[in-house]
């Protein structure tokens, strides 16, 4: 894992054409913004294990 430190408005560049941005830094929480081409997903990680574990329970086989 790679670690940065970020000041508020300074951003992170990913594969040239994925970047975020640090917008506010209030307490304990930090908003990002993120530009990335549609093709790519962004999904927060508790949106994306939500989106994964109903795929698997849609792929299960039916219980008899």
């Amino acid at each position: 894992m790679l670690v940065l430190s970020r000041k508020k408005n300074e951003s992170i560049v990913i594969n040239d054409d994925v970047v975020i941005t640090v917008i506010e830094v209030r307490g304990d929480k930090v908003r990002l913004g993120i530009k990335a081409p549609r093709e790519i997903p962004v999904h927060r990680k508790e949106v994306l294990d939500a989106i994964l574990r109903e795929s698997r329970d849609d792929n299960a086989p039916a219980s008899m």
